[in-house]
């Protein structure tokens, strides 16, 4: 395991801290393999790859909770968890805060939404009233057992209500204690320009990219630029991965067989060297019974 900085110091520091999305703890693995330091673990994802649904609020507190207790176990990687809209009331929130926090969350996004939720950058959402969502902010705040887990609010105000009202949202969010911003879908870079200057001086400010969304794309180093702390991309991992088991699937259906892929895939003895196979089996060897056997029997 590779000790990493606080998500705090990665969010203070000159260089703008990026969050992969993930959905298991193989996910997790490669991003730490590949250097990141954070990873952000997207209900659109699991949604998508444990259910083969879409994201319109079907996956539940526990179900994310047993993936992210699976992603603790397995990496030291700093973990910010899609916790929807806290899965109910500000006393529901209360409980998922803790059941994540007790499984190794770094920091616990909440949002304005209501249930059954959907994807920020689908039609058709609705939002709970400002003043609920701020207690619910309150709710998690005390709930939480460490100071160094944050709690991020996200509004999807801009879709819904307006950008201006979107602002506002986040204001009253902010100063119920909010360690982080979210501010959903914004749809031209002078919005994003105007959250910045609205909030940046006073907390970080979280930014999303999704393939295909409503949001421009912009690379990390773009979104340090105008202002932001930290950038995720929570489903590029899963199109990523789609696009390949299609293709996949297509060449063995064609060709019965993976030869004409194999420059696509890793091998056995690769695949088990990422998984770090032979230093388990040596680790597990150190307890075999032959070690502990009376030598006078």
């Amino acid at each position: 395991m590779t000790d990493h900085p606080s998500l705090q110091d990665q969010l203070s520091g000159r260089q703008i801290a990026v969050a992969p999305g993930v959905y298991d703890a193989f996910g997790a693995v490669l991003a730490e393999q590949a250097g990141f330091q954070s990873v952000y673990l997207s209900g659109a994802s699991i949604a998508y790859t444990r259910f083969g649904r879409p994201d319109i609020g079907l996956v539940s507190m526990t179900e994310v909770a047993q993936t992210l207790s699976v992603i603790s176990e397995r990496s030291d990687i700093r973990t910010i968890v899609d916790a929807d809209t806290g899965f109910g009331n500000a006393l529901n929130v209360m409980r998922t805060v803790r059941l994540f926090e007790s499984a190794g969350a770094t920091a616990i996004q909440l949002e304005d939404q209501t249930l059954p939720k959907r994807c920020g950058h689908l039609e058709g959402k609705t939002l709970v009233r400002t003043a609920e969502m701020v207690g619910k902010i309150k709710a998690a705040l005390d709930a939480r057992r460490s100071a160094q887990t944050l709690i991020i609010a996200r509004t999807d105000g801009i879709a819904v209500e307006g950008f201006d009202a979107a602002l506002d949202r986040a204001e009253q969010y902010a100063q119920a204690g909010a360690d982080m911003l979210f501010i959903e879908a914004p749809q031209t870079l002078e919005q994003m320009q105007t959250m910045v200057k609205r909030f940046g001086s006073k907390l970080p400010l979280m930014a999303n990219m999704v393939e295909g969304g409503k949001t421009p794309q912009k690379t990390a180093q773009e979104l340090k630029g105008i202002g932001f702390s930290l950038a995720i991309f929570p489903g590029g991992m899963v199109r990523a991965i789609a696009k390949t088991m299609q293709q996949y699937l297509s060449s063995l259906k064609a060709n019965g067989s993976n030869l004409p892929f194999h420059d696509q895939m890793l091998n056995f003895d690769e695949l088990n060297t990422l998984l770090g196979t032979q230093d388990m089996l040596a680790l597990g060897a150190n307890y075999d019974a032959v070690n502990f056997e009376d030598k006078d029997d």
